[in-house]
């Protein structure tokens, strides 16, 4: 069966890479796989090839990097993981199977694009992945299977998101042979339950040292890795590297401040470093 199926792989960054890393062990491979174009990345912004691109050419799958999405293909099922861009539902519909998608929260809630961020930020205790038949509207389609995990108390974005690709990769693979003999009954999600969240910026990093302890360490646990929690003294960008929570405080170890070398944040505070 594994052999014989038939399917596109819409993914991008490193989270489909190793989802398709996955796919593979469990002896699933695609026909072709959908990237996003190379594109400018790093200081020197050299012309950088996406994850999923690399693992393609490293496993000799056929693969096209389409920039409109005006693509012939036939297949009998699509599986998206953080393709990047939305896929017009002409294309959602031509594999006989339809589309799935590997999505990183318990759908109907965190909708969007930073979910495992946003769990963290808002201070949940439990997340998971959804395994979703895709529709038009955004992350709306009705449920395959679902697995839920419990969030750490310290556990960042990182941490939460290494676990979740896992989760999620096993998963399908658990739930494809179910899927493709129609033996899964698929649930529709119900909207009044929906939430969303947004794409995340750079500048949404940005830290009031006077919020509560709380806020601002869950700000500094979903944003650890980017866009990273930050403030400014004497016009400078100092961004937190390393806090913890302490009896009921934000307590902030270490600092990069803005043109310097990482710092103990009592330096910071007693010195001139800054000028």
């Amino acid at each position: 069966m594994k052999e014989k199926l038939n399917f596109i792989f819409w993914g991008t960054p490193d989270v489909a890479y190793e989802t398709l890393e996955i796919l593979k062990k469990n002896g699933f491979l695609p026909s072709l796989i959908v990237t996003a174009p190379d594109k400018p990345q790093g200081r020197k912004m050299l012309i950088t090839p996406p994850p999923v691109k690399i693992w393609a050419i490293k496993n000799n799958i056929p693969y096209v990097q389409p920039e409109k999405l005006d693509i012939d293909f036939q297949a009998d099922l699509s599986i998206v993981v953080a393709y990047g861009k939305i896929i017009p539902e002409n294309l959602l519909n031509i594999p006989k199977l339809g589309s799935i998608n590997v999505h990183y929260s318990l759908l109907p809630k965190y909708r969007g694009a930073s979910p495992v961020e946003s769990v963290i930020l808002n201070g949940e205790t439990e997340t998971g992945v959804t395994i979703q038949k895709m529709a038009y509207k955004m992350d709306s389609g009705p449920v395959i299977a679902k697995e839920k995990t419990t969030i750490l108390p310290d556990e960042k974005t990182p941490e939460l998101k290494t676990r979740l690709i896992k989760t999620g990769g096993e998963l399908l693979t658990k739930t494809l042979p179910d899927f493709i003999n129609g033996k899964i009954k698929e649930i529709a999600q119900d909207e009044s339950e929906a939430t969303f969240c947004k794409k995340i910026k750079k500048e949404d990093g940005l830290i009031d040292l006077n919020d509560s302890a709380i806020k601002n360490y869950n700000k500094f646990r979903a944003y650890a890795y980017w866009p990273r929690t930050f403030f400014f003294k004497d016009g400078k960008r100092i961004i937190i590297t390393d806090a913890i929570l302490e009896d009921g405080e934000f307590a902030i170890k270490k600092v990069l401040p803005e043109g310097k070398k990482e710092i103990k944040y009592e330096d910071l505070l007693k010195t001139n470093i800054l000028k």
